[in-house]
């Protein structure tokens, strides 16, 4: 079968499993399959798939339909410019999370003029509930200065983690640490504690995502009856291991956003940060000096 034919088959086929954006999943599963970009697709759509071509394609295509995420299919997920493994043990980065390394980079920059890391003196951050690493290593990446500590309760978790800083160059400058959430960690020893907390309550199950649900690690998404439960244990304990002055950065929704409102009334420059389609999604903080 030609390439546009398999294509305009795959995009049919979605369609009427009620796939969302059939058309991009489609052509997404036929660059996986085929090892090539969009470009090609349109260049050579008389390109005839051999059998095992379209063997594997099919095969991708079923698991799409069934709900599978198209990043548990191929493995991969783009997250601040850097291409990350992600597996079923992981949740999948989503370019809302990049907001939280904006927060981060604006509030270091501020930091920055009060005092100065270097070598002898550095950053200190960790990433609570890493999950591929997405934050870890995009903070990596851009502050070149920072000593990260990547923590995650769950051990396949930090296997993916692992492997994406070892496939970006970035394990030298991250420290994993399987725990929960900051527990073991030493009081004023950090500058930044970061997170994207599972947030979701489970009176909205119904309201998230099948594929979300059915497909993405439960515990990563889901914080309990109102999904504040995980934020009001990480908020105190971020206090604790937090330096005078340091900052919280997390990623919320707008379904919590009072709550932690409330909770974060005692700390310093507390503020809810939009998205860019005006939902409330970072929350931060600076613990008092």
């Amino acid at each position: 079968m030609q390439l546009r034919e398999s294509l305009a088959s795959a995009i049919k086929r979605l369609t009427e499993k009620n796939v969302p954006s059939p058309r991009l999943n489609a052509e997404l599963l036929l660059m996986f399959n085929l090892s090539c970009d969009r470009a090609y697709l349109f260049a050579h759509p008389e390109r005839e798939l051999t059998a095992d071509e379209q063997t594997r394609y099919d095969s991708a295509l079923a698991e799409r339909a069934r709900g599978v995420p198209t990043q548990y299919i191929t493995g991969h997920q783009e997250f601040w410019g850097m291409d990350l493994i992600v597996t079923p043990a992981v949740l999948i980065p989503r370019p809302e999370t990049e907001h939280v390394i904006e927060a981060v980079l604006s509030c270091e920059k501020r930091a920055g003029v009060e005092r100065a890391p270097s070598p002898a003196c550095p950053l200190h951050i960790a990433d609570v509930g890493t999950g591929s690493g997405a934050i870890a290593l995009a903070l990596a990446k851009e502050l070149p200065q920072a000593e990260i500590t990547a923590i995650d309760i769950s051990t396949s978790a930090l296997e993916i983690a692992r492997a994406n800083a070892a496939r970006h160059q970035l394990a030298n400058r991250i420290r994993f640490r399987e725990a929960d959430l900051l527990r073991g960690l030493a009081a004023n020893s950090f500058d930044f504690i970061v997170s994207n907390p599972p947030y979701v309550g489970e009176s909205e199950e119904d309201q998230v995502q099948l594929e979300v649900r059915k497909f993405e690690p439960r515990g990563a998404v889901f914080a309990g009856a109102t999904g504040i439960e995980v934020i009001e244990r990480l908020i105190p304990q971020a206090r604790t291991v937090l330096k005078p002055g340091g900052w919280l950065v997390m990623e919320i929704s707008g379904t919590i956003a009072d709550r932690v409102r409330e909770l974060l009334k005692d700390w310093n420059e507390a503020a809810i940060q939009p998205d860019l389609r005006s939902i409330p999604r970072v929350a931060v903080a600076r613990k008092p000096s």
